[in-house]
């Protein structure tokens, strides 16, 4: 992956197990790309769905550009995924089957097109995020003394 990082969703890592990511293509009017290179949207309860053999992200509030005109679009309509057939047939049955989700992790500018980041997830328990708190909880404390013992050293 290259290009410029829009939007990350930090709060789909702590939420979900991410099994699997995959990269898609969005299908987007003129003035969400405009807004989105404005980095003006955000995944707050975004998920994508497969319906009719098509994938499409639900809920990602994508902001009307600012210097639009009547023609703006809605700011938190279905946009249609671009995937290849195998792709969507893998991922139904594994959506159907396993009870997994799928969620946008990130979306970027790849050779001046936005491609969305979707992860195959399965969520979490609270027993898990209480883990991952802990963890990062101890790899906080462990840098904090670490650096602590830096600074005072004397050569």
């Amino acid at each position: 992956m290259s290009g410029k990082i829009v939007i990350l969703n930090k709060k789909a890592r702590f939420l979900y197990e991410i099994i699997e990511t995959m990269e898609a293509g969005i299908a987007l009017q003129g003035t969400e790309v405009k807004s989105l290179r404005m980095g003006r949207a955000n995944f707050v309860d975004s998920f994508a769905t497969i319906r009719d053999g098509e994938v499409l992200l639900c809920n990602m509030h994508i902001s009307p550009y600012e210097q639009g005109n009547i023609y703006n679009h809605d700011p938190v309509r279905e946009r249609k995924l671009l995937l290849h057939k195998q792709e969507i047939r893998r991922l139904t049955g594994k959506v159907v089957e396993k009870g997994m989700t799928l969620v946008p992790l990130k979306i970027y500018f790849k050779n001046g097109r936005a491609k969305v980041e979707l992860g195959l997830a399965k969520g979490k328990t609270a027993y898990d995020k209480r883990k991952d708190i802990a963890r990062k909880d101890e790899q906080r404390m462990m840098e904090r003394e670490f650096k602590g013992k830096r600074q005072f050293r004397i050569k």
